[in-house]
C-alpha cells in the first residue's frame, strides 16, 4: 500500500521507514496499546519457565489474557510459537493471575478469567504467504497484525484478515496428545455459524441483510465473531455489534457522539449493565422495514 500526502491538488508519495529494532515496534504498541487494540497493558517481557513473552495484555471485554509478540524479520513459524505460548499459559494459569493482580493492584480470581478466549497476536511489518496460510484457520486463536511506519510520523496498523473459506484446524489436527490438541480442546474461537446455529431461517436471513448493509457502508469493515455477539470493525475501531437472538437481532451502535441522532427513536442508549455488545445505542430488529434508516444511524459511528 502506497501512502500519499496532498498539498493543494498535488500528491506526494510517503516513503516507508523500516523499523531498526523489534523493540521499536514493541514501544509503539505498548505505549498505545489501548487505542490500537482495546487491550489493557499488564506486563512487558513477562517470563514463565524461562520463556519470555514480549507483551502480556488483558481483554477486559472477553476477560481473557492476550500474548503479543513482535517480529521484524519474517523467518519464523507463527503457528508453532503461538501454540507453544497458549499451551504454556493454560498450564500456568496461576502465574498469569498473580502478575495481573500485582501490576493492576487487583483481585482477579482464576474463575474470573475466560481461558477459552485466550489468544496470541503477532505484530510485524509484513508476513510471508506461508505464514498467512499456516495461520489461516477460522478457529485458531492466533492473529497476525501488520505495522508500517512512514515519514511524517505516520504509522499504519492493520489486522490480517482470514479468508472467508478458512477451514477448521480440527480438519487437519489428528494426534490427540499434542500441544495443538490441548489448545484446540480448551480454547474456543467463535464463528458466524456458531451464532446462527439453531436459529430460524427468518433470523438468519435478517442477519445476512443487515450484515451486508453494514459492510457496504464503507471499505475495509471486518466481521469478527465474539463469544456473545458479532462485531463489525474498521481497522481497530468498533463500528457496531449484532447479537443474534431466537426471534430478532439486537444491534449495538458504537457511538457516544453527542451529535448522534435517531429522529425516529427506534432505539435507546444502553448502560454497561444492560448491554451485551460494545456499542452504546441499542436497536431491536425484527424485520427489514427500517433497513436504510438504521444504516444511516450506523454510518454516524464511522
Amino acid at each position: 500500500m502506497q501512502l500519499y500526502i496532498q498539498t493543494k491538488k498535488h500528491l506526494s508519495s510517503l516513503d516507508e521507514i523500516p523499523f531498526r529494532l523489534e523493540k521499536d515496534i514493541q514501544d509503539i504498541f505498548e505505549d498505545n496499546l489501548e487505542s490500537i487494540t482495546g487491550l489493557r497493558f499488564i506486563k512487558s517481557e513477562f517470563i514463565i519457565k524461562a520463556q519470555r513473552f514480549d507483551t502480556l495484555a488483558f481483554d477486559l471485554e472477553s476477560k481473557a489474557f492476550v500474548i503479543i509478540e513482535y517480529k521484524r524479520e519474517r523467518n519464523y513459524s507463527v503457528v508453532d510459537q503461538g501454540v507453544s505460548y497458549l499451551n504454556l499459559m493454560l498450564e500456568n494459569k496461576a502465574e498469569f493471575i498473580i502478575e495481573y493482580n500485582e501490576s493492576q493492584q487487583g483481585n482477579l480470581k482464576r474463575t474470573d478469567v475466560d481461558w477459552s478466549q485466550s489468544r496470541v497476536i503477532f505484530v510485524s511489518p509484513s508476513f510471508t504467504d506461508f505464514q498467512r496460510q499456516a495461520s489461516n484457520f477460522k478457529d485458531l486463536p492466533i492473529e497476525l497484525w501488520e505495522i508500517k511506519q512512514y515519514e511524517g510520523g505516520i504509522v499504519v496498523v492493520n489486522p490480517v484478515k482470514k479468508s472467508k473459506a478458512a477451514p477448521s484446524i480440527k480438519q487437519v489436527q489428528q494426534k490427540e496428545d499434542t500441544p495443538m490438541a490441548k489448545v484446540v480442546s480448551e480454547i474456543k474461537v467463535y464463528t458466524e455459524e456458531d451464532h446462527l446455529k439453531n436459529k430460524s431461517e427468518l433470523v438468519k436471513e435478517l442477519y445476512e441483510v443487515f450484515k451486508s448493509g453494514i459492510i457496504n457502508l464503507t471499505a475495509d469493515i471486518n466481521v469478527t465473531p465474539k463469544k456473545l455477539y458479532i462485531s463489525f470493525e474498521k481497522g481497530t475501531r468498533i463500528i457496531a455489534d449484532i447479537v443474534v437472538q431466537s426471534q430478532e437481532l439486537k444491534l449495538y451502535i458504537n457511538t457516544q457522539n453527542c451529535s448522534f441522532s435517531d429522529l425516529r427513536k427506534l432505539g435507546a442508549p444502553m448502560t454497561d449493565k444492560t448491554k451485551w455488545g460494545r456499542g452504546y445505542y441499542q436497536i431491536s430488529i425484527k424485520d427489514t422495514e427500517n433497513l436504510e434508516y438504521i444504516m444511516s444511524l450506523v454510518k454516524q459511528a464511522i
